[in-house]
């Protein structure tokens, strides 16, 4: 296994960003590299300790650019659609400056998502639809984004970036059919790319106090 970096628990925690312009295109990820990352995502808990999921990786080239170019289709819908970042705190103008460059950002990664030397799709047994309660569906999502989410740390400790992104699953159909997923078996819940970086400096990002986010005994 590859010799990790040396970075404590609170760095790594801290300091693991969502990568898209830093995301080095001309260098090739080692397969060995993704698999040390999977056999850590198999220690994250999971639902009945049943490890439900797979992990479709593509790294062929023509492959890549058909999943991408079903990405950039559901992109264009995203940007004209009310969830896009820029409009996520219309009438505060610092905050909106902030969305302009994360969609910036977005915009990026969509025109340039064929050049990323690997693309990651998490994928969990059953449809996400047919889950009809609430404990349903935390069970199911709670059961593969432990993993997901370990698989992005143990990237990160390797010098690989990754960026969680849903943008895809607007198609998630054609996506299954380019890579022969079984879409009535399995719901592909993210995609995530993953490259080398380029450059050091990541820090902890400027969030709110936690007491903004605390509620203690009841809601009120």
């Amino acid at each position: 296994m590859t010799e990790p970096a040396s970075l404590d628990a609170h760095e790594l925690l801290t300091t693991t960003r969502a990568v898209r312009r830093r995301l080095d295109l001309e260098r090739a990820v080692p397969r060995e590299l993704v698999e040390e990352c999977v056999q850590i995502a198999l220690q994250a808990p999971s639902g009945g300790n049943r490890r439900a999921y797979r992990f479709v990786v593509v790294d062929d080239p023509e492959q890549r650019e058909r999943v991408a170019a079903v990405y950039r289709k559901a992109f264009e819908i995203y940007r004209a659609g009310p969830t896009v970042a820029t409009k996520a705190f219309e009438g505060d103008a610092e905050r909106t400056a902030v969305q302009e460059r994360v969609f910036d950002s977005v915009e990026h990664l969509a025109r340039n998502l064929h050049r990323v030397p690997a693309l990651v799709i998490p994928c969990m047994a059953g449809r996400a639809q047919d889950k009809q309660t609430v404990r349903a569906q935390a069970g199911f999502w709670g059961s593969v984004f432990p993993a997901v989410w370990s698989f992005q740390l143990a990237a990160r400790q390797r010098g690989l970036g990754t960026a969680l992104t849903t943008m895809h699953l607007e198609f998630e159909r054609e996506v299954a059919d380019v890579l022969a997923i079984p879409h009535d078996e399995y719901t592909q819940v993210c995609l995530l790319p993953l490259a080398f970086t380029t450059g050091g400096g990541f820090r902890p990002a400027q969030r709110e106090p936690a007491e903004h986010f605390l509620r203690w005994n009841s809601w009120t």
